[in-house]
């Protein structure tokens, strides 16, 4: 078994979701999910500082042999899109010093994953998230179940590579 680590990275909220699966992809077995949130009212550094604790502690509690975190997409804001680079430099980093193996995807790679569409909606991607892992309800908040989304991606994208290298 392959215990995979499924990040969707930000400032305010960190999405995440751990995933186990065979080495063939065909049985994936949800270990936990959640998210890392950051009050607005600390600074950068502190928000920083919070979010490597607590990719620390997961990767401590759930011991996952990979990750995945989602590559940054257009931003409107400029200082948005900057402190997310931040968050997931960081998060990067503190998964490169445990010496995971990282894989990094694009929104519209992981929809055209999970629903063979690029241009997916949120709905459509929640949906499937919900029926693949046979969970009993959509995770919340968006950026969990975008974390597990990407951890999927990753999944399918290793069996991909698996069939290429053999």
């Amino acid at each position: 078994m392959v215990r995979i680590l499924g990040i969707d990275p930000g400032t305010a909220i960190v999405g995440w979701g751990i995933l186990d699966c065979n080495d063939s992809g065909t049985r994936k077995k949800v270990v936990a999910y959640g998210h890392i949130e950051t009050s607005k009212d600390l600074s950068v550094p502190e928000r920083m500082s919070e979010i490597t604790d607590n990719i620390l502690a997961i990767l401590d509690k759930y011991k996952p042999n990979e990750a995945a975190v989602e590559e940054l997409f257009y931003f409107k804001n400029a200082k948005t899109v900057i402190s997310v680079a931040q968050a997931r430099g960081i998060i990067i980093n503190t998964c490169f010093r445990h010496n995971m193996q990282i894989a990094e995807y694009t929104p519209l790679q992981i929809k055209q994953s999970l629903t063979g569409y690029g241009r997916a909606d949120k709905a459509q991607m929640q949906r499937m998230i919900k029926d693949v892992l046979k969970l009993n309800s959509i995770p919340k908040p968006d950026d969990t179940a975008d974390a597990l989304a990407v951890a999927l991606c990753h999944i399918n994208s290793r069996l991909y590579i698996q069939k290429i290298n053999n």
